[in-house]
């Protein structure tokens, strides 16, 4: 993978996924309880903005290693992410229907991320 081919951040289809993640996560977390808002609610956003944010700023460093680098960050914040919303699950914060499109996306993403730095680091 030539990451010196691509113009922007923009153009990786993990970032475009990750930024679906995070609606998905805002739209999610509507359902949760109100003394939630400063708890889980807020965390959980931070977290799932967080992926892309990292994957935009591991590109904008413009060298494999540090894109790597970001890389693996935002793998570890996938983590928190589907720990939070494990968490929510077990608190019944929703119906669990109304998790699928995170469950789905987070796999997607943590697939493309671990994908994509294997590929860059070989």
């Amino acid at each position: 993978m030539n990451i010196n081919n691509l113009h922007s951040y923009k153009e990786l289809v993990v970032w475009q996924k990750a930024m679906d993640l995070v609606v998905e996560v805002y739209k999610l977390t509507t359902c949760y309880p109100k003394e939630e808002k400063y708890g889980l609610v807020s965390e959980t956003r931070k977290t799932s903005r967080s992926i892309p944010n990292n994957i935009a700023e591991g590109r904008r460093r413009r060298t494999r290693r540090d894109f790597c680098h970001f890389l693996t960050i935002a793998y570890g914040s996938g983590g928190e992410l589907e720990t939070q919303v494990e968490t929510a699950k077990r608190l019944l914060f929703c119906d669990l229907s109304k998790f699928k499109k995170v469950d789905d996306l987070l796999l997607e993403v943590m697939r493309m991320l671990n994908s994509m730095n294997k590929k860059l680091s070989n």
